[in-house]
């Protein structure tokens, strides 16, 4: 039986070009397994096994290990309280928590047919758990300064495709894919290598052609300036497939950081984009100036001016009417891009929709003057024109400022001083009346604030139900807010109906 083992642990180690060692660990877990299974049915018993690796004798134990007492026994089978481990087996040393108490077992039966059966199954997957791990790391340390690898693609599992890189099998999901790219059995490929688990028991490497990180890494192969220091590439929208931009910042003045990258005849981008199956990539000069930056990121439109809400993060892009459709692009891609580019809310408009905006904003304040400091269209207008444009600026602006305005006395300034402030007070009670007849589970919603319950409650939508029955249309109407946080909140108002 001990040259037997011994035998087949040479053979593995030479069939599976493994370390001997590996090949012991391995049938050491097999016997301690079949023991397990034969002596302790129905027990999560530890058992430990030591092969002798000249003479092929082996030991076996059952162990527990040593918990504290104030902690009970979390695993009764497998572990054994302080106290007891000392009264009962102080022979075996000291018994410090995390120590092990053993008790040799003799008289057990790992022979037989069966043995050999199960024996084989365990020592298998341990050799191919230990290969995995070994193919792991020969992987890590051949990739180890590389991001993108070469593979070849074997086979289609689920939607995601298995891609072979030397002995390891890689797995590229459907997800990171490039849009509509026809891929194939046999094909190699190039990717980038997002996520590596050691703890996986299938694909431990996962690639990714969809994401920016390939993108830049791609860009870096063809632009060397990159690798050198004197570009540096800032940020990445992209649109795996279609359209991408990537912003860079030149280190160096005497570079054109655009030509440099796109290269002689666009070979340099063009390189880039057949590897990203004709994707179109948009080189940006990064500004730390916001106008700059967001002007840059709509090229090629021409932007005649632009108007920043630097509170609300957004901006106002007026551009000519044939500029319009370049500048918001194919289902507005290319706005859409540049907002995420510059991290500013992007409004792309005419300079006749930028009229009728202002108009309309002008409006509105033009009618909260009149209505809180009863005064007519015509001294609104004035109160407009000499900059005040809410309640608070009359209220609490600079007394000297206000007196400076030329259109009204001191007198008048006084009481329409004290007008704004009393209409303030009238606003705030007006606000907390509202609140108190909106359901206060609107406020729990993520994103929404006081003033937003009020003014939908003004407008009847005082309930979960009534947010939850809105369009997105009928709330970014009522509220003049962003599409997309429009319909988070629809969501997240519509949630309480599935519980």
């Amino acid at each position: 039986m001990n040259k037997n083992l011994l035998d087949y642990v040479e053979l593995l180690a030479n069939e599976k070009s493994v370390d001997k060692e590996l090949v012991l660990m391995a049938l050491e877990s097999a016997i301690a397994s079949a023991v397990k299974k034969s002596e302790f049915p129905g027990e999560d018993a530890d058992i430990a096994v030591k092969v002798d690796p000249k003479t092929g004798d082996y030991q076996v134990w059952r162990q527990w290990l040593v918990v504290p007492d104030d902690q009970g026994l979390q695993e009764p089978d497998r572990q054994i309280l302080q106290w007891e481990a000392k009264e009962d087996y102080s022979d075996q040393g000291e018994m410090n928590v995390g120590d092990y108490v053993r008790q040799e077992l003799k008289d057990y039966s790992v022979t037989g047919r069966r043995f050999a059966t199960d024996a084989r199954q365990v020592i298998l997957q341990k050799l191919r758990e230990a290969e995995r791990i070994k193919n792991l790391e020969e992987f890590k340390n051949l990739y180890k300064d590389q991001k993108i690898v070469h593979g070849q693609i074997r086979k289609n599992v689920g939607g995601d495709w298995i891609v072979e890189i030397g002995k390891v099998e890689a797995r590229l999901p459907k997800s990171e894919c490039i849009p509509h790219e026809l891929l194939r059995t046999n094909d190699r490929i190039r990717a980038y290598v997002s996520k590596i688990d050691p703890a996986s028991r299938q694909q431990q490497v996962t690639l990714s052609r969809a994401c920016n990180e390939f993108l830049i890494e791609l860009l870096k192969l063809e632009v060397p300036e990159i690798n050198e220091g004197l570009l540096e590439i800032k940020n990445v929208a992209r649109e795996p497939g279609q359209r991408a931009k990537i912003a860079v910042q030149v280190k160096d003045k005497r570079i054109d950081p655009i030509g440099t990258c796109v290269g002689v005849k666009g070979s340099r981008v063009q390189n880039v984009t057949k590897e990203l199956n004709n994707e179109r990539i948009d080189i940006v000069r990064w500004s730390d100036q916001p106008v700059e930056y967001v002007v840059s990121a709509l090229a090629p439109a021409t932007v005649t001016s632009v108007v920043v809400h630097a509170d609300a993060g957004k901006m106002d892009v007026v551009v000519d009417q044939e500029n319009k459709k370049g500048a918001v692009g194919a289902s507005g891609q290319n706005v859409k891009l540049a907002s995420k580019l510059t991290g500013w809310d992007i409004n792309v408009m005419t300079a006749e929709e930028a009229a009728e905006e202002k108009e309309k904003e002008i409006g509105e304040i033009r009618s909260k003057l009149m209505q809180y400091l009863e005064v007519d269209e015509e001294v609104a207008e004035a109160l407009i024109e000499n900059g005040i444009d809410t309640l608070e600026n009359l209220a609490y602006g600079p007394e000297d400022e206000l007196f400076a305005m030329e259109d009204f006395d001191e007198d008048t300034i006084r009481e329409l001083r004290s007008r704004a402030r009393t209409g303030l007070i009238t606003q705030a009670l007006e606000r907390e009346e509202l609140l108190k007849t909106a359901d206060p589970k609107l406020l729990e919603l993520p994103g929404m604030e006081h003033d937003l319950v009020a003014l939908l409650s003004k407008k009847g939508v005082k309930t979960l139900d009534d947010l939850a029955d809105l369009s997105t249309a009928e709330l970014v109407e009522m509220t003049n807010m962003e599409e997309q946080d429009a319909q988070k909140l629809i969501v997240a108002a519509r949630a309480h109906w599935d519980n």
